[in-house]
């Protein structure tokens, strides 16, 4: 494929034209009258000149690799978390990891590892202990420690908050979890590599990473809903949940992609707007 530069203009005309007629030195030089890449054409005149360029072909070789290392990248990362968690599964199934007891303090005892990590996130997001290069690249954007201070800080909060207050007994928690973790999680994943078309009320969001959201978010919601319920923790009639589960999902999917993280963190905005519609929709 090949490009043809043509353009016109007085000056060439004088010394490479052959029945052009001369300018005078001391008249000003006019304006190009036209510049345009258009297809080489044939038989230029000699008042057309022509750039040709080959459209490299790595380019396309690049794309199709970076594809390829992100697609490979994504289903190990994938297949590495689920086998994480049927391990852990499985291992307390057959009741060799003990679960938390039914009784009221279970829950305070099973907000201890988010509580750990908030303390972690508060020390290194201070500096007050020597600067952990690990989790700063893990779970901040700019390798900023003071990051570690805004959206994971305000994660590991309201993980806290659904185990002291709705612990694994009521759906509320488990679908806020869900939106927050899953779906808002791969929401900035996808919108990140794929959102190249931007939602127009929010050119930092786009119609990708809602969707995903909106996709992933009910997806998980109604997977860990189902894993509790087999566990004996809540009856649910599904032909009436899953309605209401979607409902909320899509709430919190048009809050997050609102204009307004500024004001509020994703991390606290879309929990909290979840909370509420789920209450709403289940009840306490």
């Amino acid at each position: 494929m090949s490009l043809s530069l043509s353009f016109t203009h007085s000056i060439f005309s004088r010394h490479c034209h052959p029945h052009s007629a001369a300018l005078p030195l001391s008249s000003p030089l006019p304006p190009p009258r036209f510049l345009f890449l258009s297809p080489s054409t044939p038989n230029p005149t000699p008042l057309r000149f022509r750039i040709l360029s080959r459209v490299p072909q790595r380019a396309a070789s690049l794309t199709v690799a970076s594809l390829l290392q992100d697609t490979t990248a994504s289903a190990a990362v994938l297949t590495g978390a689920y086998g994480l968690v049927f391990t852990f599964d499985t291992l307390t199934r057959k009741e060799l990891i003990p679960q938390n007891s039914n009784s009221v303090e279970a829950r305070y005892f099973a907000s201890l590892v988010p509580f750990v990590n908030c303390v972690r996130l508060v020390v290194h997001g201070l500096s007050l202990a020597e600067e952990d290069q690990g989790l700063i690249k893990s779970v901040t954007r700019e390798g900023n420690p003071k990051e570690l201070l805004r959206g994971p800080l305000y994660y590991v909060v309201i993980l806290i908050i659904c185990a002291l207050i709705f612990w694994r007994e009521s759906p509320i928690g488990i679908i806020s979890l869900g939106m927050m973790c899953g779906g808002d999680g791969i929401a900035d994943i996808m919108g990140r590599r794929f959102g190249s078309s931007k939602i127009p009320y929010n050119k930092s969001k786009s119609w990708v990473g809602s969707i995903s959201m909106f996709v992933f978010g009910f997806f998980i919601s109604v997977g860990m809903l189902y894993y509790y319920s087999v566990l004996g923790y809540f009856k649910l009639d599904w032909g009436w949940t899953i309605p209401r589960v979607a409902l909320v999902s899509l709430v919190a999917t048009v809050v997050e992609s609102l204009p307004i993280t500024m004001l509020i963190d994703d991390n606290i905005s879309v929990p909290l707007s979840t909370m509420l519609a789920a209450y709403l929709s289940f009840g306490s």
